[in-house]
């Protein structure tokens, strides 16, 4: 496999996929990987775009056959990773690529491809502001909502584990300085 990986993991609401849309525009031969998830699309999204829609079932098939590069069940029955294909497909062209995975699936990549991998951590100003980017998103229930809080607790604690933490209180800063460490890595040697 040739090209790095940059993964960016969060909890959700905090700004991640903002951000890698910018970084997407900004250096040419990146490129998404798209996960594979269980769960339903929301508004727009698109199967192969957004994500891989499978059934449960369909993912679990994957999880057996080991065709997942990481995967977690992130809530019951709602299975979250990157498919071994995906990977295959983005460093068959020569590109690096750039991962938007929960932080247990960031850490697992990161764990699986070393010196190979940046893994940035992108942390919400505070729990407060977390609750509120989700409320507007208004793509959820308020009990998705907050099942979504509790778990932005708990995914707060891995953050000291990945290279960089960049806390997401001004978008412009925040994709500036995501920009600057991508870009220092992928010159790396």
């Amino acid at each position: 496999m040739s090209g790095k990986l940059i993964i960016l993991s969060a909890p959700s609401g905090s700004g991640k996929s903002t951000i890698i849309r910018y970084i997407l525009t900004k250096i040419p031969n990146l490129e998404f990987s798209i996960s594979a998830t269980s769960r339903l699309p929301r508004g727009t999204e698109k199967n192969g775009v957004e994500y891989y829609f499978l059934t449960a079932e369909d993912f679990r098939t994957h999880i057996k056959n080991n065709e997942l590069i990481e995967y977690e069940e992130v809530y019951p029955g709602c299975f979250y990773g990157t498919l071994s294909s995906e990977i295959d497909r983005i460093s068959s062209k020569g590109n690096h690529i750039i991962f938007d995975v929960d932080v247990v699936g960031g850490l697992n990549i990161k764990k699986k491809f070393g010196s190979r991998a940046l893994a940035l951590f992108i942390a919400p100003p505070d729990i407060e502001t977390l609750h509120e980017r989700l409320t507007k998103r208004a793509t959820e229930t308020p009990e998705k909502i907050a099942e979504r809080i509790k778990k932005a607790d708990y995914e707060l604690k891995f953050a000291p584990q990945f290279d960089k933490i960049i806390v997401n209180d001004d978008l412009e800063k925040s994709r500036k300085e995501v920009l600057i460490e991508i870009e220092r890595f992928l010159k790396q040697e």
